[in-house]
């Protein structure tokens, strides 16, 4: 059972947190704060219980619970959707509107973490230090009778091309990392799009001259696969591609063929299609020492959590004050 108290009930009038523990147990949701109303925490809810324990409540709030179509118009009392996220991709949008449901999210929370995360990552793979590591506990340092080992190649990002797809509050911080590691930085523009604004390359010449390609945009129906086969073989061999974004954007079979094939030095991967992933999901069993996988955690450190649960808490309260605050539908 997932529910914290080990039983499915029925809440009126109340706010059901279907995935608490997404969240550190330190983080504090600040309950008091939305309009009296009862809230109720469940560890995590699975597909089945989800109509049961969200029954009657008027406020949903959603990590990444999946609300479909089907699940809304079985909600009769409900009038909010939280979610506790940037992305809204696991809610029925269209459906939340038809029932008169408003959506809201939370954005800029992770403006320090997410890239953060990716510059530790792309550092250490540039840098090979997960190899380098490796080594040392292997022994092969105290063996080499010399100062140092030099056995993987170590690159700089000063002066290297990095190219961003999604140029959003979280693009545009890893943007300005990217500048202060003296990297040469191209802000991408919308496949297709009839033009090139200003202060943007193209997509296709993004993709052509970036030494780091860094993902930032959620995921839609125009934006699933959005990184495929005939994108892979326009970037440089020697370029690495950095997913926090969605697993989606990315074609997972057509990565590994890349990175298999030696058509792209290397890859780091936050997300994926499906999580959490199968055991014998391709890119984690395929063991490839320059692919870096970390279990969607870019977005959580302590303090971009902690601001997430209080703009969640914000976000319900205004919703009962009449107010529109961070309003999808």
């Amino acid at each position: 059972m997932s529910v914290v108290d080990g039983q499915a009930s029925f809440y009126s009038m109340s706010i059901v947190f279907l995935d608490r523990d997404t969240f550190v147990a330190s983080v504090r949701f600040a309950t008091a704060g939305v309009a009296g109303r009862p809230w109720h925490d469940h560890s995590h809810t699975p597909p089945e219980l989800v109509l049961e324990c969200a029954r009657d409540a008027e406020v949903v709030v959603t990590n990444k619970v999946r609300l479909p179509a089907a699940l809304i118009e079985q909600l009769p009392s409900l009038r909010l959707i939280a979610c506790a996220a940037t992305g809204v991709d696991n809610v029925d949008v269209d459906a939340a509107r038809r029932r008169g449901v408003a959506v809201c999210n939370v954005q800029g929370y992770a403006i320090h973490s997410v890239p953060e995360h990716v510059f530790a990552m792309l550092l250490a793979l540039r840098r090979n230090l997960l190899r380098y590591h490796q080594a040392v506990q292997a022994g092969e340092w105290a063996r080499s009778g010399s100062f140092c080992l030099l056995t993987y190649p170590i690159d700089d990002l000063a002066g290297a091309t990095l190219g961003i797809v999604g140029a959003g509050a979280l693009g545009q911080s890893v943007a300005r990392l990217g500048e202060a590691f003296g990297m040469n930085v191209l802000l991408a523009e919308r496949r297709g799009a009839d033009g090139v604004r200003p202060q943007r390359t193209s997509f296709e010449q993004v993709l052509s001259d970036s030494d780091v390609l860094s993902l930032h945009l959620p995921l839609t129906s125009q934006t699933r696969n959005l990184i495929g086969a005939r994108e892979l073989a326009r970037m440089k061999r020697t370029a690495i591609l950095i997913n926090t974004a969605r697993g989606g954007v990315v074609d997972e079979t057509a990565l590994l063929a890349a990175l298999q094939a030696g058509h792209l030095a290397g890859a780091c991967l936050d997300v994926l299609g499906e999580e959490p992933p199968a055991a014998d999901q391709p890119l984690i069993s395929a063991g490839l020492p320059n692919l870096l996988i970390t279990p969607h955690l870019a977005w959580a450190s302590r303090q971009a959590q902690q601001r997430l649960a209080d703009e969640v808490i914000e976000n319900i309260a205004a919703f009962f004050r009449g107010e529109a605050r961070n309003r999808v539908v």
